[in-house]
């Protein structure tokens, strides 16, 4: 099989030759850690790992194509530090947020997640109805900087691939928590819902005008949606709000997405989802990660009370791999045999590989479970 379709074959609950090799990456601080552990540094770290474990890497004969559309904010705002202080810094980032970071990094660690970076929030950009008016500004569809002027012809090469395809966007409660600060949304959510209807009905509307012409030209393999709305054991909203305020935005894109043929929606979400999973399956939505075990998930426990209604991706957890051992082998055995008996699932570390795992642990957990999974 090619990863195309062992991808498709896996999640989809069919009989693929191997389940696809997907160990998780780490961040910068773990590369740094694993560099005085033996880690060459001149090389790229997954390309070691294979050639340290010994299995052969995926291959693709065909040309790789990204699509290139963005469903972020055009213009951003300027990256500024506006204090410092002797061990933070305060900063306005990408989004327009204001907020207090360690010395340690610099203000595009709160671009890209290049390293597990804390922040305080002070200020977030939308705090009346004229940052509303504003913002909305920067959200036009059709902007010419927004899609290549070639994606239709990105569209039509991608009909032909053999590697997995797809676009990602911001879920309701992400965006708007981005625009409103979590504190912000929430009071909102009590005290102005109909302004909250207002901006979650801008966000589906414009998510689907600019995957529209995608959606037209080319059938994708996954749509990942991210929406990061549980703490370590509830949901950061209870599931009635949910189906209130994010259920409808849900079915809508669903709906297009299914109907152009993609057969797979990825639902992010750190934190406790056992509350949120059936309003997912309710929505359409047949995947989630990363099924963090910390925050008292039982990914196990749920294929027993979800069925083939959902998959995941994710569900190892990452103490288990810092601990190494028995302790490693007693997490990979209660999670990965019975999930994969069943299918639809690609275990994988549950979020980034923090720097506590060891490159020793990793290459033990990555040969573990390339043994589980069919390369070894």
């Amino acid at each position: 099989m090619n990863p195309r379709e062992r991808f498709l074959e896996t999640l989809l609950f069919g009989s693929p030759d191997k389940i696809p090799f997907s160990p998780g990456g780490p961040r910068e601080s773990t590369l740094r850690a694993w560099h005085a552990q033996g880690l060459p540094e001149e090389v790229n770290w997954f390309a070691h790992l294979l050639e340290t474990i010994g299995v052969e890497p995926e291959q693709s004969t065909c040309e790789r194509v990204g699509l290139g559309v963005s469903f972020t904010m055009i213009p951003d705002f300027d990256e500024i530090v506006i204090e410092r202080k002797a061990d933070s810094q305060i900063v306005q980032d990408w989004k327009g947020n204001i907020c207090e970071i360690s010395n340690k990094f610099d203000v595009s660690y709160l671009r890209h997640a290049k390293d597990f970076c804390t922040r305080r929030w002070i200020k977030c950009p939308v705090e009346s109805r004229d940052d509303w008016e504003a913002m909305k500004e920067r959200y036009d569809p059709h902007d010419p900087k927004r899609a290549p002027a070639d994606l239709v012809e990105r569209c039509t090469k991608l009909r032909e691939r053999d590697t997995v395809s797809g676009i990602g966007f911001n879920g309701p409660f992400w965006q708007l928590r981005e625009w409103c600060g979590f504190e912000g949304l929430c009071i909102l959510m009590i005290e102005q819902p109909d302004f909250v209807h207002e901006m979650i009905a801008f966000w589906t509307d414009f998510v689907l005008e600019t995957m529209r012409p995608i959606l037209e030209n080319v059938a994708l393999d996954c749509v990942n949606m991210s929406e990061d709305m549980a703490y370590k054991a509830h949901s950061m909203i209870s599931p009635a709000m949910a189906r209130e305020f994010l259920l409808p935005a849900y079915d809508k894109w669903v709906a297009a997405i299914r109907a152009s043929g993609c057969p797979i929606i990825d639902m992010d979400s750190d934190g406790y989802i056992a509350e949120l999973i059936p309003i997912w399956i309710d929505a359409g939505i047949n995947v989630c990660d990363p099924i963090e075990v910390a925050a008292h998930n039982d990914i196990v426990a749920y294929r027993r009370t979800f069925g083939r209604k959902m998959a995941y991706r994710g569900g190892i957890d990452k103490r288990a791999m810092a601990a190494g051992g028995d302790v490693l082998r007693d997490e990979m055995q209660r999670v990965i045999p019975p999930l994969l008996e069943d299918g639809g699932f690609i275990p994988a570390c549950d979020h980034g590989v923090p720097a506590d795992v060891s490159w020793p642990n990793f290459i033990d957990y990555a040969r573990q479970l390339a043994q589980l999974t069919g390369w070894l």
